[in-house]
């Protein structure tokens, strides 16, 4: 029985793309049962072009109500994994000991974690980075890794060109690691 993946994102959608696609093409075995965006991105359009719903949580004045708002509604839809692409919300302490989640991450964790890693693996000289899986813990970017692919820091780039390649070896990583999920039910 295919495992019940729920994604959260908040941006472009272009790793849940890279899955939904994966997904059709018959690498990812799962059942996508929804997205659920921060924000009202083109995310949730890909969502429905793939046929799954999409949900719109905002953000709220309340930090408390949004953090219940998005437990119950994960909660509702009953997933085996929950996969964050591009969410910029860090999760609750709960939320995280109750679901089972990861997140991909622009570095080799544990190097540079954070919202500004590619900025700070270029500001220290690096000249290998990457992109991890990781599960998400109470922590910030400190889970466990699962997998990880690294990208040469070419002369020259910038924190754009850099962020580019790593993006493309992230969304090949994702599919990979939820192709494997799919066969095995292990990560």
């Amino acid at each position: 029985m295919s495992k019940r993946i729920l994604l959260l994102a908040s941006g472009t959608g272009s790793l849940a793309r890279a899955i939904l696609q994966a997904h059709q093409e018959g690498t990812v075995d799962a059942n996508f049962v929804g997205l659920i965006s921060d924000k009202d991105s083109p995310a949730l359009a890909l969502a429905l072009e793939f046929n799954i719903p999409a949900i719109f949580l905002p953000m709220v004045h309340d930090r408390k109500e949004w953090d219940r708002q998005i437990f119950e509604a994960t909660e509702d839809l009953e997933p085996d994994l929950v996969v964050s692409v591009g969410f910029m919300r860090i999760l609750t302490p709960d939320f995280v000991n109750f679901f089972k989640v990861i997140n991909t991450h622009p570095s080799l964790l544990p190097l540079y974690p954070g919202a500004h890693a590619v900025r700070d693996a270029l500001a220290a000289g690096a000249t290998v980075t990457g992109t991890t899986v990781h599960w998400v813990d109470a922590g910030l970017d400190s889970g466990p890794v699962i997998s990880q692919r690294e990208v040469e820091v070419l002369p020259g780039d910038d924190e754009s060109t850099l962020h580019e390649r790593i993006k493309i070896a992230e969304r090949v990583l994702i599919v990979e690691t939820l192709a494997t999920y799919g066969r095995t039910g292990n990560l």
